[in-house]
């Protein structure tokens, strides 16, 4: 995967990396922290993460259970621009049905 957005989807098609930025949107945590509840070695919390940082999705300042993982929100800013267009499509979409349907409940009453 080349594009940026591919990857950050990528990354959050997984339930634990999802919950890993879930839980980061209340601030940075150490890797140990972050590893904590989940029931996987602290090496695969490693890989996740390492994931989560090619996306774009998280930074480390520094190896180590002990290095601060923090959430780059401005990603999302990526993924909401993308899903909204596709959504204002949609909506445009069901407005033009919403009007046909209209004129043909007008068509009958008549």
């Amino acid at each position: 995967m080349s594009d940026q957005l591919s990857r950050v989807f990528a990354a959050l098609s997984d339930p634990i990396r999802r919950d890993m930025v879930a839980r980061l949107t209340a601030g940075d945590t150490t890797v140990g922290r972050l590893a904590a509840p989940y029931d996987v070695s602290v090496q695969a919390v490693s890989k996740h993460l390492k994931v989560l940082e090619q996306s774009g999705l998280v930074t480390r300042t520094g190896p180590g259970h002990r290095s601060p993982v923090h959430l780059e929100a401005d990603v999302f800013d990526l993924m909401t621009s993308w899903i909204d267009r596709y959504k204002r499509a949609a909506e445009e979409r069901y407005r033009r049905l919403d009007a046909v349907l209209a004129q043909m409940n007008e068509e009958e009453e008549r």
